[in-house]
């Protein structure tokens, strides 16, 4: 078994990696900056990738929901060896995504993973040059919590259905175990840092347009908009049970993050 692991520079995919490498399974992390270079936008990277892959953790594109680049690797890399793909996608996804269809329809073992937003989230970019600065900007504030997954999880989850070890053919709905608002959130990471940053409550479409602004396109900053609205309107605090159905033990809790993350906030 090698395992292809795109993305092992990203959050949940150096995860994986390393976990693989704890097992002792043969594993090749792919980035535009590894020493096999893997590019979503240069079809060329991917036959090397691929050589000799039999299972592969696909985290697609950011900042986008096109499906164009899924959609045409997956043939690829079947028709490459590959017999067994885990894609990361995301609670709240819309229904039809074309990335999911490409790895469902796939014709080999598949599983699509669909996290709630990471904890990671507040150490590692996206919200954490906000969270240094002293003030996040959302449309989220008020009581309405959200049950953030720590991103180890995700890893363990992966890893499991990468190595034979959970169900495949299968949507995994993967959360926290506990839903948190994000005022208690930025309190605890102000309880572990000495300074707890200003949530700063902003307009849906401000939102949006700010991370249009930051490159992101446009459909896929309305989906994450709406995520976050829903957590402000307490729509979004169910408790998913893919973790333990898979691992055999309750997810993470925040405070485990807390500590592991600490040192990004000192």
């Amino acid at each position: 078994m090698t395992i292809l692991v795109v993305g092992a520079t990203g959050k949940t995919g150096r995860r994986v990696a390393a976990a693989l490498g704890a097992r002792g399974v043969d594993h090749r992390p792919v980035s535009r900056k590894s020493p096999i270079a893997f590019d979503w936008f240069d079809r060329a990277t991917w036959g090397p990738a691929l050589e000799g892959a039999t299972a592969a953790y696909l985290v697609p594109p950011t900042f986008t929901l096109d499906d164009a680049e899924v959609a045409a690797f997956v043939p690829r890399a079947v028709e490459a060896g590959v017999r067994r793909l885990v894609l990361l996608s995301a609670r709240g996804i819309p229904d039809g995504d074309g990335r999911e269809r490409a790895v469902r329809e796939s014709g080999v073992d598949w599983a699509v993973l669909r996290p709630t937003w990471f904890s990671h989230n507040f150490s590692e970019d996206f919200f954490l040059p906000q969270v240094r600065a002293g003030q996040v900007v959302l449309p989220a504030g008020g009581d309405g919590a959200h049950p953030f997954i720590d991103a180890r999880d995700i890893a363990d989850v992966a890893v499991a259905l990468l190595t034979g070890e959970g169900p495949v053919g299968a949507v995994h709905e993967l959360s926290g175990p506990r839903a948190l608002s994000f005022p208690s959130v930025l309190e605890r990471i102000g309880a572990v840092s000495g300074r707890t940053p200003e949530l700063v409550d902003v307009a849906p479409a401000a939102f949006t347009a700010m991370l249009v602004d930051g490159g992101m396109a446009p459909d896929y900053a309305e989906v994450l908009t709406g995520s976050l609205v829903a957590i402000r309107g307490g729509h979004d605090a169910h408790v998913s049970d893919g973790v333990p159905a898979v691992l055999g033990r309750d997810a993470r809790p925040f405070e485990d993050y807390l500590a592991e993350a600490s040192g990004a906030w000192a």
